[in-house]
């Protein structure tokens, strides 16, 4: 119980300090957790900056700049991106990085919910040097 409130009060305050233009989860394997809270950050009409901070074994960090942000096709709401940025995990082992990211979201026409998947290889640089090309992610996020 401790956990979840500690959970929604840092989405509460990462919300509301950050200014964030989306928040919500995000369940895959990435920064040695499954499950984190994502955001994103709008900078312009086409970029943006994707973080999540994933709890579990340690505390996992990455911040992503998604420097090109575009629709996909005709369909409205549907867009894909892609992006590079830093990546860290503090916990028994501490971990640096740089992590890549591709993935394709749709926003619902109405209804401020968007739905994404990402593919998101990382080089580990610190504490060892290996190379990881099997984290997935499922985003649900909150439009504001």
């Amino acid at each position: 119980m401790k956990k979840l409130l500690f959970i929604a009060l840092v989405i509460t305050g990462l919300a509301a300090s950050a200014n964030a233009q989306e928040v919500g989860v995000r369940f895959g394997s990435f920064s040695g957790n499954n499950v984190a809270i994502d955001g994103v950050f709008g900078l312009g009409e086409f970029s943006r900056i994707h973080a999540d901070v994933s709890f579990g074994d340690g505390v996992g960090i990455d911040a992503l700049w998604d420097f090109l942000y575009k629709p996909l096709g005709d369909v409205e709401g549907l867009n894909w991106y892609t992006g590079a940025g830093v990546t860290t995990f503090i916990g028994d082992d501490f971990k640096l990085g740089v992590a890549g990211e591709i993935g394709i979201e749709y926003h619902f026409a109405g209804v401020p919910i968007a739905l994404g998947i990402d593919w998101r290889p990382t080089l580990e640089i610190i504490d060892n040097t290996s190379f990881n090309a099997d984290s997935f992610g499922f985003n649900a996020r909150f439009c504001f």
